[in-house]
């Protein structure tokens, strides 16, 4: 996306660090920046009936700022660091500016803004349908994809954070994961050891989100 960001916009582009659970935005605040993550990830989560649910995940393949590209100041979600690490990051003007003056810019966004959209339509059809270690599985590659490693902070009340169901929930998960030697966990950190176990072990979803974003197998 940012190689189709207009040359003289470059100067519009600050690279940050992003630290595990720093909240970007909160859902119905004015968005005054957007997100190019680098190697870090980004939940978007919205808030139902008192708790909270994850509905989308921003990493390398997006960016956070979808509804200021589509003329809303407002953000719709709160957006949470879930992995830490490096983005690049310009004011919501400068950005509004650069897709008024560029159309290649601009269909990347859009193309960004289709595959935000597909992806939680997905999320939403996976939280109602499938087993819960299914959906963890999903959601622990969905993670390291973005990251891009095997190794990630991440608490199992955030996991249930985002999963949307109670942290007992998430420890049976795991704990089955983790009998299986997919995965290990220990003091808030994640190791996933067998990816293509881990894949045959998550539900469909997962394959059909990365042929969405166009990610070799």
């Amino acid at each position: 996306m940012l190689a189709a960001l207009p040359p003289n916009r470059h100067r519009d582009l600050e690279p940050v660090v992003l630290h595990f659970g720093e909240v970007l935005c909160e859902a119905g605040s004015l968005q005054r920046h957007v997100y190019f993550p680098d190697d870090c990830v980004i939940s978007l989560v919205i808030e139902t009936e008192g708790s909270e649910l994850e509905v989308g995940l921003v990493g390398n393949e997006g960016m956070l700022g979808i509804g200021v590209a589509l003329g809303q100041a407002a953000s719709p979600v709160r957006a949470i660091v879930q992995g830490e690490g490096s983005a690049m990051c310009m004011t919501a003007r400068a950005f509004r500016e650069g897709l008024a003056r560029d159309a290649d810019f601009k269909r990347e966004v859009d193309r960004c803004a289709y595959l935000a959209m597909t992806t939680a339509m997905h999320i939403a059809a996976c939280n109602n349908r499938h087993l819960l270690a299914d959906r963890l599985a999903r959601w622990l590659l969905m993670v390291r994809d973005r990251l891009g490693r095997d190794e990630f902070a991440m608490t199992q009340e955030f996991m249930s954070l985002m999963l949307g169901v109670r942290r007992a929930g998430v420890t049976d998960a795991a704990q089955a994961l983790q009998q299986r030697n997919l995965i290990g966990y220990s003091r808030g950190i994640v190791r996933i050891l067998d990816a293509r176990g881990l894949r045959s072990a998550a539900c469909p979803c997962y394959a059909t989100i990365r042929e969405l974003e166009g990610r070799r197998s």
